[in-house]
C-alpha cells in the first residue's frame, strides 16, 4: 500500500498542534522574526488552561478554564477560533494580544481587527488539488534554486484530497452508464490521477481518496470528519480550510471550515496560519418545523434569499432556535453547503445531540461518539437545552413552517422562485430585458418551437423545454430525505403510468456509494433508472458542468431558433454557461423537483393548475397525485440508513478500482517535468525566484482590458467546462496534436499553466462593455482590434504595457478557483478595479500580487464615465500601502478618482510585497533551512 492511501480509521488526527519551529512568523519586513534561531517558546496558557478530561488521560485546552465572563456569550464558531488561538499560542505566529482580540469579539469584529487562525486540516479536490500539488513541485525545484532543503517543502497539517471533478456525463439513460464514464474519465485523466498519486508517496501528511468514491463533502462529511481531534494524547476541535467553496458544508455537523483559494491553502499545508479579519457573527433564529410539501432545498434557497438580501459576505452566520431540533443533520448540511450562494463565510450548526446521532448513523464507533460530547461538553461547545445565549452582531429570524416549495434560477442561486410562481416567472424572463433575469427574446419570437426526430419518434422543443434533469451535488445527494423522495416520485410515477421523454438527458450521480447502497436496498434505483435516471458517476458532474454533449438532434434544434431551453438540477449553482453552453435558463431544484420536471417536460408549467402528464387510464396524473408524504420518506430512512452500512462502504474507500491500482507512480521527490505533457507543467510563478522580493513598480499608463458588469463569477474568468474548438486553448491543444474530443475540460487541465492562462475569460457567457456582443472578446487599444482577450493580453505583454480591469459589484462571486487569479497574473492585469469583491477571490488577487480596488461608495465605472478606452496609472509606494487606505487612480483623459485599496490585513501587505503568498512563504522557508 503505498503511503499517503486512507486507513481506516480516519478519526486520529496526524499531528497535534504545529511547532512554533515549524511556524512561520510574518512580520512587516517578510523575513520573520527570529528566523532560523532554534529558540524555543512556552505557551504562556499551558499552566492555566491545559487540563485532563475526566479519566480519559487525555489533555485538552479548556477555554473555560480561562476566567473570563466573555467565552460564554462568544458565538459558538468564535468559540474554536479561540482554542486555536489559546492552544497555539506561541509569542510568534499567535500570541496573547490575539487571544484577547478574539476574547473581545463584540469589539473586535466592529474594528475589523486582524487575528491569525491554524486549522486543523487542509481538504482539497482535484480540480483544485492537481494545481496545488503542481504548486508545491514547483516550489520544491525553487527552494534547491535557493539553495535549500527541497524537503522542507512539505504539508505540515494533515491534507486529505478526493478525487471527483473529473468524471463527466458522456453516457447517459442506460444501464452502462456509470462503468463506461469510469472508464472514459481513466483514459481523459491518467497523467493527472498518476501525479497525484506521486504527490502522495512524495509528500508526507498527503491522502488521496481514489477516483469513484464520492463527492468531497459528502465524503468529508460521511467520513472524514473527526469533529474532535484526538491526536498525541491532545484534544482539539476538528477545523478545516478548503480548495473548495462549499467546504462549509461541514459547519453543519459544527466542524469549522471555509473554502479558501488554492493559494492560502498551499500556505496553511506548509505552516502558515491564515491571517483573517475577525468576522462579524449574524445569528439566524429557526422557529417551528417545515410543512408537510417542503423540504430541505427549499429551506437553503430560502435562507439563501433572505441572507443575500441582508448582506453577510465576510461574515459568519450561526443557526440557533427550536427549529434547528427539527432539522436532520443532513438538513443542516444542505444548509451549510450553500454559504457561499447566500455569501457568507461560513453556515455554522453548533454540535449538539443531533449531530451526536449523526455520527452514529454513519458508522463512526460509540467510544469516539461519547469523546466527542464528553470533550465538547467539557468546553462550554455543544449546544443542549439551558445553554447560555450567545451574543450576536445582529440576528435574523425564520419560521420554518412558512418554507414553500420553490426552485431558483434562472440565471443565480439566489433567484428564488416560488414553485407556484415558476411559470409566469419564465414567460416574465422571456420578454424582459437581458440580464439576470431577462432573455428579450421578441414578441414574435416567443412562441416558436421546433419539430425534430430522435430514435425514430416525432418530438418538439420550444422555450422553457427541459432537456438537462440531473440529479447531483453533494448538496442534495447527502441527503437521504430528498433522495428517497425523488425514488418515491419515480414509483409513484410509473405506477400511474407517466413516463419521461427519450431525449430529456436524465442522470444521477450519488454524492457517495452510501446512497447507492439505501437506493438498492430499497429498490428505488430501479424506480429512478425505469425514468432514465441510470447512476452515470460518483461526483460533481452536472454541477460543475460536467454534463457532457446533449444528443446532435436536441442541440441542432435549440440552434435552430436559438432557444431558451431548461436544464433542472439538484445542484447549488446556476451561473451561466456553467451548466451546458446550449442551456441558457437553468434551476435550481430538489431532487424530487427534478424527477417532476423531467415528467413534465418543461419549467413553464403550475403544477397546482396543470398536469405533469397523462396518466395510462388517460386521467390528468398532477404533483401532488405523485408527491411522496412525509412519513412515506421517513419510514423508508429508518429502515435503511444504518451506520453499519456506511462501515462497510468506508472500510474499501482507499482501495481504488483496477484502473487507478494500475496506474505507474513517477518516483523521487521531485517531480519529473515533461516538457510534452498538456496535463502538468512547472508554472512560472516561482522561476528566477531572488531571496529577496524585487520593488513593486508603479502601474503606468495600463490599458484597460476589460470592462465588465455586476456578479462576474469564477466561472467567467476561468471556466471549468468544454473547450471550445475555436479557442485560444485549443489552438495551443493542437499544437500539441491533441484532438478534439480528448481536450478533456478546463478544470482538468488546471496543472498546465499555458492551457489555463488561454482560457482565463473564455466563457462564451462573458460580457464585456467593450466588445459588441457576449463571448470571450474585447478590444485592443489602440489599433481597435476586436480579438480573443488572451490575444490581447499577450499583445499587450509583448508591447511591455501593463492592464488592469474595470469591474461592478460581486467580481469574483462562485467558485474558489485560484486560477481565477492566476489566469489574470499571467496575463499581465496589475490590478482589478471593482464595485465590490467576493471574499475568496479578493483573497487570491493578493495571494497572487493582482491588487485589488474597491470604487469609494456612490462611484462606478460609469458614473466616473469610465469607458475601457482609457490608460490609467496608480502610485504603488513600493508595496508599502495601509490596508484599507486610499489610493488615487489618473486617467489618461486627465481626471482622477480615489478607489479603497482592499489589501485587508498587515499580512496581505507583506504578502504583495512579495509577489503573492506563497513566494512569501518559499523565501521564508529557505531563509530558516540556510540559517
Amino acid at each position: 500500500m503505498l503511503r499517503g492511501f486512507l486507513s481506516l480509521s480516519r478519526f486520529s488526527g496526524i499531528s497535534t498542534s504545529i511547532s512554533s519551529l515549524g511556524r512561520m512568523s510574518v512580520v512587516a519586513n517578510g523575513t520573520g522574526a527570529g528566523a532560523g534561531q532554534k529558540r524555543h517558546y512556552s505557551n504562556p496558557f499551558d499552566a492555566k488552561v491545559c487540563k485532563t478530561l475526566g479519566n480519559t488521560g487525555k489533555k485538552y485546552y479548556d477555554i473555560t478554564a480561562l476566567g473570563d465572563p466573555r467565552v460564554s456569550e462568544l458565538p459558538y464558531s468564535i468559540r474554536v477560533l479561540l482554542e486555536s488561538a489559546v492552544r497555539n499560542c506561541d509569542g510568534l505566529s499567535i500570541q496573547e494580544k490575539d487571544v484577547e482580540t478574539i476574547l473581545d469579539w463584540k469589539k473586535s469584529s466592529a474594528q475589523q481587527k486582524e487575528i491569525p487562525f491554524m486549522p486543523a486540516r487542509v481538504l482539497l479536490q482535484d480540480f483544485t488539488g492537481v494545481p496545488a500539488v503542481v504548486d508545491l513541485a514547483a516550489m520544491r525545484d525553487a527552494m534547491k534554486d535557493l539553495g535549500g532543503d527541497p524537503s522542507a517543502v512539505n504539508p505540515l497539517v494533515p491534507v486529505d484530497l478526493v478525487i471527483d471533478h473529473s468524471v463527466q456525463v458522456d453516457f447517459s439513460r442506460s444501464p452502462d452508464a456509470l462503468e463506461k464514464n469510469q472508464k472514459i474519465e481513466f483514459q481523459r485523466n491518467a497523467e493527472r490521477f498518476a501525479f497525484l498519486k506521486w504527490g502522495a508517496t512524495a509528500f508526507d501528511n498527503m491522502l488521496i481518496v481514489p477516483p469513484g468514491s464520492g463527492i468531497v463533502h459528502q465524503v468529508n462529511l460521511e467520513y472524514l470528519a473527526r469533529v474532535v481531534f484526538d491526536s498525541n494524547n491532545v484534544l482539539y476541535p476538528d477545523s478545516l480550510v478548503g480548495t473548495d467553496s462549499h467546504t462549509t458544508m461541514i459547519d453543519g455537523l459544527g466542524v469549522v471550515g471555509w473554502g479558501v483559494g488554492g493559494i492560502e491553502a498551499e500556505a496553511v499545508m506548509l505552516g502558515q496560519p491564515i491571517s483573517m479579519v475577525l468576522p462579524e457573527v449574524i445569528g439566524f433564529e429557526l422557529t417551528g418545523t417545515l410543512p408537510e410539501r417542503a423540504n430541505a432545498t427549499d429551506l437553503v434557497l430560502t435562507v439563501t434569499k433572505m441572507l443575500r438580501k441582508r448582506g453577510v459576505v465576510g461574515k459568519f452566520v450561526e443557526f440557533f432556535g427550536d427549529g434547528c431540533a427539527n432539522l436532520s443533520l443532513a438538513d443542516r448540511a444542505t444548509i451549510a453547503n450553500m454559504s457561499p450562494e447566500y455569501g457568507a463565510t461560513m453556515g455554522f450548526f453548533p454540535v449538539d445531540s443531533q449531530s451526536i446521532k449523526y455520527l452514529s448513523q454513519t458508522g463512526r464507533p460509540k467510544e469516539k461518539l461519547d469523546l466527542v460530547e464528553g470533550y465538547l461538553k467539557a468546553m462550554g461547545m455543544f449546544r443542549e437545552a439551558g445553554s447560555p445565549p450567545c451574543v450576536y452582531t445582529d440576528t435574523m429570524k425564520l419560521d420554518l413552517s412558512t418554507v414553500e416549495p420553490c426552485m431558483s434560477g434562472p440565471k443565480r442561486p439566489h433567484d428564488h422562485v416560488p414553485l407556484k410562481d415558476m411559470k409566469q416567472d419564465f414567460l416574465s424572463c422571456l420578454e424582459s430585458p437581458v440580464g439576470f433575469k431577462g432573455y428579450n427574446v421578441p414578441a414574435d419570437k416567443r412562441a416558436d418551437t421546433v419539430s425534430f426526430e430522435y430514435q425514430g419518434q416525432k418530438y418538439e422543443l420550444k422555450h422553457g423545454s427541459v432537456v438537462i434533469t440531473a440529479i447531483t451535488s453533494c448538496t442534495n445527494t447527502s441527503n437521504p430525505s430528498v433522495m428517497l423522495g425523488a425514488g418515491l416520485v419515480a414509483r409513484k410515477a410509473l405506477a400511474k403510468g407517466l413516463k419521461v421523454q427519450p431525449y430529456i438527458k436524465t442522470s444521477l450521480s450519488p454524492g457517495s456509494k452510501a446512497v447507492s447502497e439505501y437506493l438498492r436496498l430499497s429498490g428505488l434505483d430501479k424506480d429512478l433508472e425505469e425514468l432514465g435516471f441510470y447512476h452515470a458517476g460518483y461526483g460533481c458532474m452536472t454541477c460543475i458542468g460536467n454534463s457532457g454533449d446533449l444528443d446532435p438532434e436536441v442541440s441542432d434544434a435549440i440552434t435552430q431558433k436559438d432557444l431558451v431551453v431548461a436544464a433542472v438540477l439538484s445542484g447549488n449553482r446556476n451561473f451561466e454557461g456553467r451548466v451546458h453552453p446550449q442551456t441558457r435558463a437553468n434551476y435550481l431544484a430538489s431532487p424530487p423537483l427534478v424527477v417532476a420536471h423531467a415528467l413534465a417536460g418543461r419549467v413553464d408549467i403550475d403544477f397546482d393548475k396543470e398536469p405533469v402528464g397523462t396518466g395510462k387510464d388517460g386521467s390528468p396524473v398532477f404533483l401532488k397525485d405523485i408527491w411522496p408524504t412525509l412519513s412515506e420518506v421517513q419510514a423508508l430512512e429508518e429502515k435503511y440508513i444504518k451506520g453499519e452500512m456506511f462501515s462497510k462502504i468506508y472500510e474499501t474507500i482507499r482501495n481504488g478500482t483496477d484502473d487507478w491500482n494500475s496506474l505507474q507512480v513517477p518516483p523521487g521527490k521531485l517531480y519529473a517535468w515533461d516538457e510534452q505533457s498538456t496535463y502538468i507543467r512547472n508554472p512560472p510563478f516561482f522561476q528566477d525566484m531572488t531571496m529577496e522580493p524585487p520593488k513593486v513598480e508603479d502601474i503606468k499608463d495600463a490599458y484597460c482590458l476589460l470592462n465588465v458588469g455586476h456578479s462576474i463569477t469564477t466561472d467567467h474568468i476561468s471556466p471549468a467546462g468544454n473547450i471550445s474548438k475555436d479557442s485560444p486553448a485549443a489552438e495551443y491543444l493542437n499544437s500539441y496534436g491533441v484532438e478534439r474530443k480528448d481536450f478533456n475540460t478546463y478544470g482538468a487541465r488546471r496543472g498546465n499553466f499555458e492551457c489555463m492562462v488561454r482560457g482565463t475569460f473564455a466563457n462564451i457567457r462573458l460580457i464585456n462593455k467593450m466588445a459588441p456582443q457576449s463571448g470571450p472578446k474585447t478590444l485592443h487599444h489602440p489599433s481597435g482590434d476586436l480579438l480573443p482577450v488572451w490575444t490581447v493580453a499577450e499583445r499587450y505583454a509583448s508591447e511591455g504595457a501593463p492592464s488592469i480591469i474595470l469591474a461592478g459589484a460581486e467580481y469574483g462571486s462562485g467558485s474558489s478557483r485560484d486560477w481565477a487569479a492566476k489566469g489574470v497574473q499571467l496575463q499581465g492585469v496589475k490590478a482589478i478595479i471593482a464595485e465590490s469583491f467576493e471574499r475568496i477571490h479578493r483573497s487570491n488577487l493578493v495571494g497572487m500580487g493582482v491588487l485589488p480596488l474597491q470604487f469609494v461608495d456612490g462611484q462606478t465605472g460609469e458614473s466616473l464615465g469610465l469607458s475601457g478606452s482609457e490608460r490609467f496609472s496608480i502610485a504603488m509606494k513600493g508595496g508599502d500601502f495601509t490596508p484599507g487606505e486610499l489610493i488615487e487612480v489618473k486617467v489618461s483623459n486627465g481626471t482622477s478618482f480615489k478607489v479603497k485599496c482592499r489589501i485587508d490585513t498587515d499580512v496581505e501587505v507583506v504578502y504583495f510585497k512579495h509577489g503573492g503568498i506563497l513566494q512569501y512563504v518559499l523565501r521564508k522557508l529557505a531563509k530558516e533551512k540556510k540559517a
